[in-house]
Parts: C-alpha cells; structure tokens; sequence
C-alpha cells in the first residue's frame, strides 16, 4: 500500500464509521416515531359527542366478558383494535386481542373467555377482580386514528360497587348474590345531546338488571350510565 492511500484509509474508515453512527441513528429515530404514533393517547383529538362508547357485560356465571362498542363513527374508521387485559391473584396478567373489519358497521359485539379453551376443553381464570380495555380506529392503510383505553373493576357479593380510580361509587340498596358487576368508563354517551362531561361517564353493567341502588352527587343516564 502506498504512503498516500495509507494516509487517506484513516480518513475513509472515519467517513464510514460516522456514515453507520448516522444510519443508525435515523433507524432508530423512526422507531421511536412509530412507536410513539401508535401508542400516543389522541382521545383528546376526538370530540366528546364522537367518542365510542364501550361496555363490558359480565355473564351470569362470571367466566365470561361480553364485549361491545357502540356508536364507532369516526369518520374513515375502518377497523378496530381491542384488547382485554385482566390480572390473576397470582400476580399474572392475561389478554384477550381482537382485530375487527368494520364493513361500515357502527357496532359490534364480542363474547371473551376469562380463562383458555383447548381441544373444546375450558378452563376459566378464577378470582378476577381487575384489568383494562384498550380500543384502537385506523384507516384503510393501518394507521392509528384513535385510541382509548379505560380500567374496569369486576365484583360480586358486595354492596358497593366502585370504579377503579375510586372517582365514582354505587351503593346498592342491598347486596346482591350471585351477581357479576363490571363498573368501568364508557369512553362516549349515546345520546348526541349531551356534548361535555367534568366527570364520567361511568357505566355498571351487570349480569342480570342492574339492582337499585345510588351514586351520591352523580346523574344517571340510560339507567346504568352515570356522569358529573
């Protein structure tokens, strides 16, 4: 090798090393975009009027979650994201995702497992008490429309029935056994009328008709819907 190229290498292998620093710098950089679009919160983004509104409907023998949403009219919506997460006694965490080709449906219903199914043979997860709902809109190309996500409380046997953040109570009138209760944030209302809430909406949705009862300093909507 001669003197000049040996002088010269040091200066190529220099402009190769910051050419790789820089390529990996921009992969990683678009990662983290990525990353940050599909898991960034835009509920803020969607008016209050054309937020969903999700339910989680518990069966009478509690192994069960009936998962529906409602009112899906965002406009260029075209498939729907949903995972169902809940936490075991143990300490676990399960899930139950779901993908969902809307046709220009502005509803759908699930039925979801608490538990695993092999072979036809069923095996339910018992002492759920907890977990989340995320709900996630894109458009035809897969990108993320929106997002919203809620915590739900599962209960059974007691008296007061509570959200998870501890923001909304509803004391029944007396304990009702052998019912599943699930208290949870709706995302949106039903009814168009009502455009803004400080508070909620806090939705209970029960195995059987919702047994009376009250939620101090809440107004009920629909019967089991409950906003401030």
């Amino acid at each position: 090798m001669s003197d000049k190229a040996k002088k010269i290498l040091p200066l190529i292998l220099l402009g190769v090393g910051l050419f790789v620093l820089i390529l990996v710098f921009v992969v990683i950089k678009n990662k983290k975009s990525e990353v940050i679009e599909d898991d960034s919160n835009v509920l803020a983004e969607v008016a209050f009027v054309d937020r969903p509104v999700a339910m989680l409907t518990p069966t009478s023998d509690g192994h069960y979650i009936n998962l529906k949403i409602d009112k899906i009219t965002l406009p260029k919506a075209v498939s729907l994201d949903y995972e169902l997460l809940y936490s075991l006694p143990d300490g676990r965490t399960q899930g139950v995702p779901g993908t969902v080709d809307l046709k220009g449906q502005t509803t759908f219903e699930r039925k979801l497992l608490l538990g695993s199914e092999s072979n036809g043979k069923f095996r339910y997860d018992e002492g759920v008490a907890d977990g989340s709902l995320t709900v996630r809109l894109r458009n035809a190309k897969g990108k993320l429309l929106a997002k919203f996500s809620t915590k739900w409380h599962l209960q059974s046997n007691d008296q007061e029935l509570t959200s998870i953040d501890e923001n909304f109570t509803y004391k029944l009138d007396k304990i009702s056994k052998g019912m599943y209760f699930v208290t949870m944030e709706t995302f949106g209302l039903m009814e168009s009328s009502i455009t803004s809430v400080t508070s909620g909406p806090y939705g209970i949705f029960a195995s059987d008709t919702l047994p009376s009862g009250t939620a101090e300093g809440w107004k009920v909507i629909s019967g089991n819907i409950f906003i401030k």
